[in-house]
C-alpha cells in the first residue's frame, strides 16, 4: 500500500517521450516478424502498447518521476526483465520475453544485430471481449468465473512472499502515513475543487479507525498477511479465456505491490462496485473469505476500499493536470476524481458506524460461544446478561444460583433490570461510535423490541443472531454444566420451561435476523454472519 509521491504530485517530472522515428516504425505491420495486418497504439503515461496481430509489445518511456525511473536503456531493460517475471506469477502464459529493439543504418528492427535502442516486453494478445471489465458491462460474468478468480487469488497469496522487509510496509505507523499523504496531496492538487467537508470526514474516520482497530493491524503483520502482491488489481486487469489471467502488476516500485493482501483484494473489489456491480463484488468477496479463511478480510474491505478510491481520486487530479490543453478530457478526469472521493466517503461511513448485535436464543444454543469468536475478530465487548446479573445481586460468579424457573435473581422483575442494565450500558458504547454484542436469551418480545428501538434511535446498524441447536445437543450441554463450573445458571430442568416460555420471533424482519445452527462448522457460521454484515453496509 502506498501514495503517489510528492514529486507526482507537484508535476516536478523529467518529461520525455519514446522517439517518434522508434514508434512509426513499431506502428508499421512490416516490423513483426509474424502476421500483423494493422498496428494499434494505446498509451499510458509510462508507456506506449503496440497492439500487433495475437502479440503486444509495450515499450517503456524514458521518464523519471518521483516513484520510478525509467531514465537510462539498462534501467529500462532491468524493469523489463522484472515485468515479465513478476508477471508470470498470475499470467505464465502471456507475458512471453523481453525484445531488443535494434537499430541497424537508420532502420529498427526487433532482435537480430545492430545497437540496442530499446527494450520492449512481448505478450500473448489476450481477446479484449474477455476482460472482466468488458464482462461485466455486457453482463456475461457467471458465478464460475467469480469463483475461478477468487481460486487464483487466494492461491496466488497464499504464495506470494513475505518478509520482515516486506512486513514494515503493513506497520499502523506506514498505513497511518500514506493514508495522510492522501489526503494532503488531493487536497493541494484539488485545490478549490475539492469537496472540503467530504475529505476532512473522511480523513477523520480514517484516523479514528486506525486508532481503533491497531491491535487489529498488529495481527495481520505478525500473521504474515503483508506480501508480495499486485499492487494493480483492477477489472482491465483481469481476463477469463481458458483460464484467469491477471497482467499488469506493478514493477517499477516495490513500495507498490508491498501491502496487506486485504489492500490489494480491495482495490479489484472497489473497481467492480465503481462500475456498478456491487452484487458480483460481494459474491468474489465470499468466495475468497471462504476458501482462504481469513474473516478479517470483511471488516477490513471497506477501510481499504476506502484507500484505494482515495489514490484513484488523487491519480484523476493528477491526469486531470496533464491534459489542461484538453478541455474534454480535463471535465472528464475532475468528474472522476470527485465521482472516486465520494466513493470514499461513503466506505468511511460504512466503517465507522457502529452495530448494535444481539445474541438471542435457548440456554446451551452456543449464544456464548459465538458472540465470544465475534467479539474476537471484530475487537468488541460482549455485555453478557448471565455477568450483569450477578454483579447487579451481589452474587458470585463461579457459585451457580440454581433455583425453581423465573424465582429470585431470575423473577420477572429481576430480568426486567437485568435487561434494562444491560440496553444501558449498550447504549454507552454506541453513544461512543463503537459496537457492541448484547448477549442474553431475549426469549421475550418486548426485550428484543427494545434493543432494536435502541438501535432505531441511536441510527446504527443491528443484527439479530438466533442461535439454534438441537434438543438432544441442548441436553447434553445443559448437563456438563453440573459437573464444571459455568456462568450460566440454566440447567436440564429449566430447559422446558424457557423454551415454553420463549415468544417466536416475528417481530425481527429478516434483513436483520440470522439463524445459526451452531453444531455446524465454526467458520461456516461465523462467516454467515460477517457475509451478512458486510453486505448489510452496501
Amino acid at each position: 500500500m502506498s501514495s503517489v509521491s510528492e514529486t507526482a504530485v507537484h508535476n516536478d517530472r523529467i518529461k520525455f517521450d519514446v522517439p517518434a522515428g522508434l514508434v512509426h516504425a513499431m506502428s508499421n505491420p512490416d516490423m513483426y516478424p509474424h502476421p500483423v495486418h494493422r498496428v494499434d497504439l494505446r498509451e499510458t503515461h509510462i508507456s506506449k502498447v503496440f497492439l500487433a496481430g495475437d502479440y503486444v509489445y509495450k515499450v517503456k518511456k524514458p521518464v523519471s518521476l518521483g516513484f520510478l525511473d525509467f531514465s537510462t536503456l539498462d534501467k529500462r531493460h532491468y524493469f523489463c526483465t522484472l515485468e515479465v517475471s513478476l508477471n508470470r506469477r498470475l499470467a505464465p502464459d502471456v507475458y512471453i520475453e523481453v525484445v531488443p529493439v535494434t537499430n541497424v543504418r537508420g532502420h529498427y528492427r526487433l532482435g537480430g544485430a545492430g545497437t540496442i535502442v530499446e527494450y520492449a516486453v512481448k505478450m500473448r494478445r489476450l481477446p479484449e471481449t474477455r476482460s472482466l471489465r468488458h464482462l461485466l458491462r455486457h453482463k456475461k460474468i457467471d458465478s464460475d468465473a467469480i469463483e475461478r478468480l477468487a481460486e487464483r487469488l487466494v492461491a496466488y497469496y497464499h504464495k506470494a512472499p513475505h518478509s520482515a522487509a516486506i512486513h514494515r510496509f503493513g506497520t499502523l505507523e506506514s498505513i497511518r502515513s500514506n493514508c495522510e499523504d492522501n489526503f494532503h496531496q488531493i487536497a493541494a492538487l484539488g485545490g478549490d475543487h475539492v469537496d472540503t467537508g467530504l475529505l476532512d470526514i473522511t480523513s477523520s474516520a480514517t484516523s479514528a479507525f486506525l486508532d481503533n482497530r491497531r491491535e487489529l493491524f498488529t495481527k495481520r503483520v505478525s500473521e504474515g498477511n503483508i506480501r508480495d502482491c499486485h499492487g494493480d488489481l483492477r477489472c482491465g486487469h483481469i481476463y477469463d479465456d481458458d483460464g484467469i489471467h491477471i497482467i499488469d502488476c506493478i514493477e517499477f516500485n516495490e513500495r507498490f505491490r508491498y501491502s496487506d493482501i486485504a489492500c490489494d483484494l480491495a482495490f479489484l473489489i472497489m473497481d467492480i462496485e465503481y462500475e456498478g456491480y456491487p452484487d458480483v463484488a460481494n459474491r468474489l468477496v465470499d468466495h475468497v473469505c471462504r476458501l482462504s479463511g481469513d474473516l478479517h478480510l470483511y471488516e477490513l474491505l471497506d477501510f481499504y476500499k476506502c484507500y484505494r478510491a482515495l489514490v484513484r481520486s488523487k491519480v484523476c487530479y493528477i491526469s486531470q493536470r496533464e491534459t489542461s490543453g484538453s478541455d474534454y478530457l480535463s471535465k472528464k478526469f475532475h468528474r472522476e476524481s470527485n465521482k472516486y472521493l465520494l466513493l470514499a466517503y461513503h466506505y468511511a461511513v460504512r466503517f465507522t458506524r457502529p452495530t448494535l448485535w444481539i445474541m438471542c436464543g435457548l440456554p446451551a444454543s452456543g449464544k456464548s460461544t459465538i458472540a465470544r469468536y465475534l467479539s474476537d475478530i471484530l475487537g468488541i465487548t460482549v455485555l453478557r446478561s448471565d455477568h450483569i446479573r450477578k454483579q447487579l445481586f451481589g452474587k458470585q460468579e463461579g457459585m451457580p444460583d440454581i433455583g425453581p424457573f423465573e424465582n429470585g435473581i431470575y423473577s420477572q422483575g429481576a430480568t426486567a433490570l437485568t435487561y434494562g442494565r444491560m440496553l444501558m450500558l449498550g447504549q454507552n458504547h454506541l453513544e461512543k461510535g463503537r459496537s457492541v454484542i448484547l448477549d442474553a436469551t431475549f426469549s421475550r418480545s418486548h426485550y428484543r423490541l427494545e434493543a432494536l428501538e435502541l438501535a432505531r434511535t441511536m441510527h446504527t446498524r443491528v443484527i439479530l443472531i438466533e442461535t439454534r441447536a438441537s434438543g438432544k445437543c441442548l441436553d447434553a450441554r445443559l448437563a456438563k454444566r453440573n459437573s464444571k463450573s459455568s456462568l450460566s445458571d440454566a440447567r436440564p430442568q429449566h430447559l422446558a420451561h424457557i423454551q415454553k416460555s420463549f415468544e417466536p420471533l416475528t417481530d425481527v424482519s429478516e434483513d436483520v435476523h440470522i439463524v445459526i445452527d451452531t453444531t455446524r462448522s465454526k467458520n461456516g457460521n461465523l462467516q454467515k454472519i460477517l457475509s451478512h454484515h458486510y453486505r448489510m453496509s452496501s
